[in-house]
């Protein structure tokens, strides 16, 4: 009997903390239903700041602003990583200097996508950013956590030098607008069951159930 295949989309933008802790639920939700051998996994772009300096921002300086105050940004650190770690992440804030501009990264996920090698290299930058505290934002950094995560520094290089990619992640990101998409993580599993945020394990599960109850109705009405 042939296993059904699921299509996981996954919205995300590579500084957002629950975009890491999602990736990981998605992991532990598809070994507990028996799909980490049978899921596609694409990462598609979702800039939470696309107005970002392309030189990025001190880090406590922009997410002050944002969330009002030092101890509101205290506090947010404070839970993330308290969910983190329940999830084996080991979030590091007090390593992280800059937030980055991160539409190279993106690029780079793109391009990543073209050589089959895209969900490592996914792992690669939220480690970096998350754990390494590494500027992101820095195209020679990009280059870098490429090579580490197994690319070929030089064309990862001229890749990242050129203008390919472009059009193609702003088209991607303006399909996620769009979708009516305004918050990071969002999983859309088979182009139709959809996962806002990074929702507990059981959940995941049930999602990943459903759309594979659905495919398979579909196959089977197609085979008739």
């Amino acid at each position: 009997m042939r296993e059904t295949t699921i299509q996981i989309e996954i919205y995300s933008d590579v500084v957002c903390p629950w975009c890491f802790i999602g990736k990981r639920r998605l992991e532990q939700a598809l070994e507990a239903a028996e799909f980490a051998d049978r899921a596609e996994i694409a990462w598609r772009p979702f800039q939470l700041n696309p107005t970002m300096p392309k030189s990025g921002m001190d880090r406590r300086t922009y997410l002050e602003a944002k969330f009002g105050g030092a101890g509101a940004r205290r506090a947010m650190e404070e839970r993330v990583a308290k969910a983190g770690e329940a999830d084996g992440i080991a979030f590091t804030f007090e390593r992280i200097e800059r937030t980055p501009n991160t539409f190279d990264a993106h690029r780079l996920l793109w391009f990543a996508q073209q050589h089959g090698k895209q969900n490592d290299l996914a792992e690669a930058l939220f480690h970096a950013y998350f754990s390494e505290g590494r500027d992101i934002g820095s195209k020679e950094t990009l280059v870098n956590v490429a090579a580490e995560a197994g690319f070929d520094r030089e064309a990862t290089r001229r890749f990242l030098g050129s203008a390919a990619g472009v059009e193609e992640v702003r088209a991607e990101e303006a399909a996620g607008h769009r979708m009516g998409i305004r918050g990071v993580p969002y999983f859309v599993l088979n182009g139709g069951h959809a996962i806002s945020g990074a929702q507990p394990l059981a959940i995941f599960v049930s999602a990943l159930k459903e759309a594979e109850a659905e495919a398979e109705s579909v196959e089977r009405k197609g085979g008739r």
